[in-house]
């Protein structure tokens, strides 16, 4: 465990500018620098990097992080080895501790989820090493030690409980959000031991583990597969305060260096096909986790690459996965970017696949994908009687649904003229086929000094904060309601920037709260908010809209005070007191809307 005052202390003292500039030449852009982005192909440069905030964004691609978080996205590290990358460069020596951090509080201290889920796969991985009947199951699908080790491949026993020798608090709460274990209902038989009462166990047992690691490395879920016969083959985490199914793609972090290097990725559909592809050398394939494909997964695809092949089986259950794969893709096409269709022979899939056939064979068919367009044309003239005019208005019913959500303008004309010709109509006879909003027509530009709104007032207030930490001290903590997760993440981010010394920047409040409970809030307010424009703060009243922000803070609270006095009043039950408190909050709502009040309590119902 590295200590966060070490973190922080090498924050304060690199210069992210530095280090991007030892990968990618910055050039300077007003206040800021400019490259074109390391993690995604485009000719425009879009990365920006902010030296006030020590925080780079890319416009293009949406990744965004500190110094830290460079070093792990451009080299691959983990978030500890890129730390000690960055202490190296800074002739400084990681301090490694073990246990509680002294100064710290006992909140503070807990094991987080990430933390729990590293010790979860060290655990695994360990018990992968002891089990043969395990080793020769992946020796048999032809996996090396090599890849075996670069994916963190372990195995989770065959037992009910055996996660309760690695973790002391086998039995808290906060297990069962990573996870990795299930509670029984009283009743519930485990195979032929009837339980009595309610029981915890162990989710994943008797399966080969396959860990689930996020864009900055750490662990958020597994998957599991049973080593001979049993169902389901395979088990996947649920859905965790880490981990969202719709969102997480198996093996991208492994695969990101080799998706931009050949502007290329694959999807499939198994653990195990994006293992054997690496083991021939195929590195730039991803795979869903149990689920479809989401509008999510196209998107974040598409900023790294500009081109997707869909690798699926042969069978009628691959073309099904296909087609939703295509549904799914036409809402976040765009032009200059590619998707395509790879259909397996109905006896294989991409694991069995490659084995069969090697890398280069495997490549060639690669190249012979069949274009989003043409399988969507081919998919529903394979279904009607294009010879007869009722089987072609058929086949356009069908098509209009689907074409008139192309947002992309080019392909969109493109695949209408097609579907055109095939119908043996003008394209200008089909009306009804563009999407809601013209793509062409030119849309007025976002005022580029307007904070876009959050949905609470608070989520506004930690904007603004994140923007310029040292305002944290002009905030009143007292105001902020903890009843959300913006709420509690405000608390934290207030507490923390006023704790330290002026000049914090939002790379270091990032960095403290790596991992904690309130990562995913932060995260949304740097995403929702207009903190990483390139306007200076100097040309933003900051501290006038946090002060405006927290009147209406103010105003709200006070409105919630009425209103539980006036409901309690109705029915008889104020001190005095309270009927004067309920008298000025009253006279002030009042003289704030600017009319008279005779401060008279409401009478009684």
């Amino acid at each position: 465990m590295i200590p966060q005052d070490f973190i922080q202390s090498l924050l304060g003292r690199v210069d992210i500018v530095d280090v991007i500039d030892r990968h990618v030449r910055l050039k300077k852009a007003g206040t800021n620098y400019k490259a074109c982005c390391p993690f995604h192909n485009e000719k425009t440069p879009s990365f920006n990097v902010s030296p006030s905030k020590q925080f780079y964004h890319c416009f293009g691609c949406g990744a965004h992080g500190n110094a830290i978080g460079f070093v792990m996205e451009y080299s691959g590290l983990t978030y500890p080895d890129a730390i000690r990358e960055l202490a190296q460069q800074a002739g400084m020596e990681v301090p490694e501790v073990r246990g509680n951090l002294p100064g710290r509080p006992a909140a503070a201290q807990a094991k987080g989820l990430v933390d729990r889920m590293m010790e979860a796969l060290n655990y695994y991985r360990a018990e992968l090493k002891k089990t043969p009947e395990a080793i020769e199951y992946l020796k048999r699908r032809g996996l090396s030690g090599e890849i075996a080790a670069r994916y963190g491949l372990g195995y989770a026993p065959d037992a009910w409980q055996s996660l309760k020798g690695v973790f002391a608090d086998y039995e808290s709460a906060e297990m069962k959000e990573t996870g990795l274990v299930i509670d029984s209902e009283a009743g519930e038989a485990h195979g032929a031991e009837p339980a009595k009462k309610a029981r915890r166990y162990d989710r994943f047992r008797g399966r080969v583990m396959f860990p689930i690691l996020d864009s900055r490395g750490n662990v958020i879920g597994f998957g599991g597969r049973v080593i001979g016969d049993g169902e389901p083959k395979y088990l996947n985490s649920p859905e965790t305060p880490l981990f969202e199914k719709g969102r997480e793609l198996y093996g991208l972090w492994q695969a990101r260096r080799a998706i931009r290097d050949a502007n290329l990725v694959i999807v499939v559909e198994g653990y195990m096909d994006v293992v054997a592809l690496a083991q021939h050398g195929v590195e730039n394939a991803v795979a869903t986790l149990g689920t479809a494909t989401t509008p999510m997964h196209v998107a974040k695809l598409l900023r790294l690459a500009d081109s997707v092949v869909y690798c699926f089986d042969g069978d009628a259950a691959g073309r099904r996965a296909a087609w939703k794969a295509l549904e799914v893709s036409l809402p976040v096409l765009a032009d200059g970017k590619s998707v395509a269709f790879l259909f397996l022979p109905p006896e294989d899939d991409p694991d069995t696949f490659v084995r069969r056939v090697g890398k280069e064979a495997f490549l060639g068919a690669l190249a012979e994908a069949k274009p989003l367009s043409q399988f969507l044309v081919s998919e529903i003239a394979s279904k009607v009687d294009m010879r007869s005019e009722e089987g072609r208005a058929r086949f356009l019913a069908q098509a209009k649904p689907l074409v008139s959500q192309i947002e992309a303008p080019a392909l969109g004309a493109m695949i209408r003229k097609r579907l055109a010709e095939l119908a043996g109509l003008d394209p200008a006879e089909l009306p009804g086929y563009l999407p809601p909003r013209d793509s062409g027509r030119p849309r007025p530009a976002p005022a580029a000094r307007v904070i876009r709104r959050a949905h609470s007032l608070e989520a506004q207030i930690l904007q603004r904060v994140l923007r310029k930490p040292d305002l944290a001290r002009s905030v009143d903590p007292d105001l902020v309601s903890d009843g959300s997760p913006e709420g509690r993440a405000l608390h934290a981010a207030l507490a923390f920037a006023r704790e330290g010394d002026s000049g914090l920047t939002l790379g270091q409040v990032i960095a403290h709260f790596e991992g904690s409970e309130h990562a995913a809030a932060l995260e949304a307010a740097i995403r929702g908010g207009s903190i990483l424009d390139e306007v200076p703060e100097d040309d933003l009243d900051l501290a006038a809209e946090l002060a405006g922000l927290q009147d209406k803070l103010g105003h709200q609270r006070a409105d919630r005070r009425k209103a539980e006095l006036e409901a309690r009043h109705m029915e008889g039950g104020l001190t005095e007191a309270e009927q004067a408190e309920l008298a000025s909050l009253t006279a002030r709502q009042a003289a704030s809307k600017g009319v008279n009040s005779a401060l008279e309590l409401p009478p009684k119902q």
